[in-house]
């Protein structure tokens, strides 16, 4: 039962620097099926193929000015969202007045006040992990700017609802076992004003251990899975908690959720490497249940917004397209996994951080489990065509270091794709212009 909270904590112990073994994907990592005998034989996995035939420029034309690290500290997620504010105008020299001014009617000697022109800009809001503290910035000035004090020490997951306005931090308890999620509104901002650094969040804690929770695409509401007794509840609810509708029930309980489009929430079961995997449907006005890919082992999946196509990958994270009418797979011919990508908006371009080299292992268990890291780069994909071209590689700048992406995401016109470095948690951009 959701209660109305004051949510503030005024201490908290700090731990150190080694403190990066908490990442978002660990956070969950035992409502995975992983049921692996350490004796296993892992298989042989080869390396990515660059389907394009596209030779990477070197790095200082292909990187230079268009990835950067955001984040000066580790965070459990972030959101992107369009925000007001002034336009920088030249400042103009007053051309030399000829006229005599004494003569002049008194209109003209007083210019009439204007507002000064505004624009809407690409913003990021993230919380860091360490105190739950919350950042923002803009895309194309990176200016970090704390905008709340209140303290929620260990955060592993976070996510920004209602465009950017409330904020859903999930986090254990000092039991070490129950997982707490918590949902509340971020302080208006006057366009202009001061940004106060000790704004506190107001909002309702939704059912314990929830899952797995997902947004809709307008970010106004959430589809959040609770375990009750054997049987898994699957409920949609507004943004805040509130307005909540049971629209799933299943006797199985390992469900990985998405909300593409209005009209579909996905569900696909958990992946093990040797567990045949399935993906269904739902329309949550309908409340329908509709069976979309199955018996494929380590199955994992992201569908695109207009939900017509699946990407999804098996346990040799070898990366196809689903096409939901014409019930026909094309492979992309890279290596990785739908957890590392992300559709744009037209469900035609795919931007994917893809593996350098897989090693051995049991995947998707063994990058779940944080015992193997990935050093990316990050590529397109062309969805119509299946062309695949190298964008960047993070290792390759002045102060290069491996980045094994995760939670990609683009803004809406398309010019900044973000994510997070699974190996630390710090917040990466990439200008796609």
């Amino acid at each position: 039962m959701s209660a109305v909270a004051f949510f503030y904590f005024s201490s908290y112990k700090q731990k150190g620097d080694d403190q990066t073994d908490s990442g978002g994907i660990n956070f969950l990592s035992e409502f995975f099926p992983f049921g692996k005998s350490a004796t296993t034989t892992p298989p042989s996995v080869e390396s990515p193929v660059d389907v394009s035939g596209y030779i990477p420029p070197i790095a200082e034309e292909a990187s230079i000015n268009k990835l950067r690290k955001v984040s000066n500290m580790q965070i459990a997620g972030f959101g992107v969202f369009m925000k007001e504010r002034f336009k920088d105008v030249p400042i103009m020299t007053p051309a030399p007045v000829t006229e005599n001014i004494a003569e002049m009617p008194v209109a003209a000697k007083t210019p009439k006040p204007t507002s000064p022109p505004t624009e809407f800009a690409t913003a990021l809001r993230y919380v860091e992990k360490l105190n739950g503290n919350i950042y923002q910035t803009f895309a194309d000035k990176i200016d970090e700017r704390k905008i709340t004090a209140t303290l929620i020490p260990q955060v592993h997951e976070a996510y920004f609802g209602n465009k950017g306005e409330s904020v859903i931090v999930r986090y254990l308890k000092n039991d070490a076992k129950t997982i707490e999620t918590f949902v509340g509104s971020l302080p208006k901002e006057i366009l202009g004003g001061d940004i106060l650094e000790d704004n506190q969040i107001v909002g309702s804690f939704l059912p314990e251990n929830i899952s797995d929770l997902s947004l809709s695409p307008d970010t106004l509401k959430i589809f959040y899975l609770f375990n009750i007794g054997n049987s898994a509840i699957g409920v949609t609810s507004g943004y805040l908690g509130d307005k909540k509708n049971q629209i799933f029930s299943s006797p199985f309980t390992e469900w990985l959720s998405l909300w593409p489009n209005n009209k579909m929430i996905t569900l696909t079961t958990k992946p093990s490497s040797d567990v045949l995997g399935y993906m269904y449907a739902i329309n949550p006005n309908q409340k329908n249940f509709t069976k979309i890919l199955s018996n494929i082992k380590g199955l994992t999946t992201l569908t695109s917004p207009s939900g017509k196509l699946v990407l999804y990958s098996d346990n040799n994270l070898s990366l196809k397209i689903y096409n939901t009418e014409t019930k026909e797979s094309a492979s992309v011919g890279i290596k990785t996994m739908p957890e590392k990508c992300v559709w744009n908006n037209i469900s035609a371009v795919i931007y994917c951080a893809v593996p350098k080299f897989i090693g051995r292992g049991d995947y998707p268990d063994s990058w779940y489990q944080g015992e193997v890291s990935f050093n990316d780069e990050i590529w397109k994909i062309d969805a119509l065509n299946g062309n695949a071209a190298f964008i960047a590689d993070p290792s390759s700048l002045p102060d290069g270091e491996d980045v094994d992406g995760i939670k990609l995401s683009i803004d809406d016109n398309e010019n900044y794709l973000f994510f997070m470095n699974k190996i630390d948690s710090y917040l990466w951009e990439l200008s796609l212009k």
